[in-house]
């Protein structure tokens, strides 16, 4: 079973908690034109609650530290006003708009393959967006704001920092997928991790690999995803040359190593953020599920 269970269950609860992420705009018509170009690129919830890793300190000199019925309430959501650590002494103003985030870290702390914890590490810290708050009434050394954006919930001590528009990469056309493409010759990674820690992968699911602006990923560029078979970096029990023997049903003459083999295109996606060792990545298509400890390479 190539699954941890728990971590598992818990990656897809966080992941449907996220899709309930919801925005302050106005209700609008939405013409034939606006729907075809929605279509195009990844949602507004896709691109700004997709987090990010990055090994470059976030600056958390500003802080969500309360909200209305603080007595009662643990955490705050789409609508409630809350409190942040400035005010117009330094400079804000109402109007202004502000990313809160948070750093989150693996519960289950089960590796999926041998080497994702030091990937991890190397690539830097995970932080989870957890929405936007505009700034409604200002006070000397604090500020009140409202939460207009939710992607999860807020609570005491997560950091607000501000908003910065993300950009949101246009689709490749549909129908060039290459089943069976050669290598780019370009930089090949790593999927270390899901969105929520995930491990599985689909269409529309966000991961993070370890490429980033060092190996030369931008904005906008599509990852090919792929498997070489005969490998054995997962944790769980794999049988050793399944590539060319398995169970006693059929075995070739010679053996294979996973370097003899074709190697399996399993899907791409686009990067939406990337930071220097690290991106995050939106999986436009898939033809089979895909894991942590596959690979990816720069199209």
């Amino acid at each position: 079973m190539r699954a941890n269970a728990a971590a598992l269950c818990l990656g897809l609860l966080l992941a449907a908690t996220a899709t309930w992420a919801q925005t302050d705009q106005p209700s609008q018509v939405v013409s034939s034109t606006q729907a075809v170009a929605a279509a195009t690129s990844p949602d507004y919830t896709a691109v700004y609650c997709s987090g990010f890793v990055t090994a470059d300190k976030v600056p958390d000199d500003t802080r969500l530290i309360s909200g209305e019925q603080s007595n009662i309430k643990v955490v705050f959501s789409r609508g409630d006003y809350v409190y942040l650590s400035k005010g117009s002494n330094q400079g804000v103003k109402i109007g202004d708009r502000f990313s809160v985030v948070r750093p989150v870290t693996e519960p289950t702390d089960v590796q999926w393959f041998k080497w994702q914890n030091k990937l991890m590490k190397a690539m830097g810290t995970v932080y989870a967006d957890e929405g936007h708050v505009r700034v409604i009434q200002v006070q000397p050394n604090t500020s009140t704001a409202v939460i207009s954006f939710s992607c999860d919930y807020m609570q005491r001590g997560d950091i607000v920092r501000p908003y910065q528009d993300r950009p949101s990469p246009a689709y490749k056309p549909t129908g060039e997928f290459d089943h069976f493409a050669p290598p780019s010759g370009k930089s090949v990674g790593m999927v270390v991790m899901g969105h929520t820690f995930s491990q599985l992968f689909g269409k529309n699911s966000t991961a993070y690999v370890n490429l980033g602006n060092a190996q030369g990923v931008k904005e906008g560029d599509y990852v090919r995803i792929f498997r070489h078979q005969g490998t054995l970096a997962e944790t769980a029990p794999n049988l050793e040359g399944f590539q060319y023997k398995m169970y006693g049903f059929g075995s070739t003459p010679v053996k294979y190593k996973w370097n003899d083999l074709p190697r399996e295109i399993l899907g791409e996606g686009v990067v939406i953020n990337v930071s220097r060792n690290s991106a995050t990545v939106f999986i436009t298509y898939t033809n089979i599920d895909v894991f942590a400890g596959d690979y990816v390479e720069i199209e």
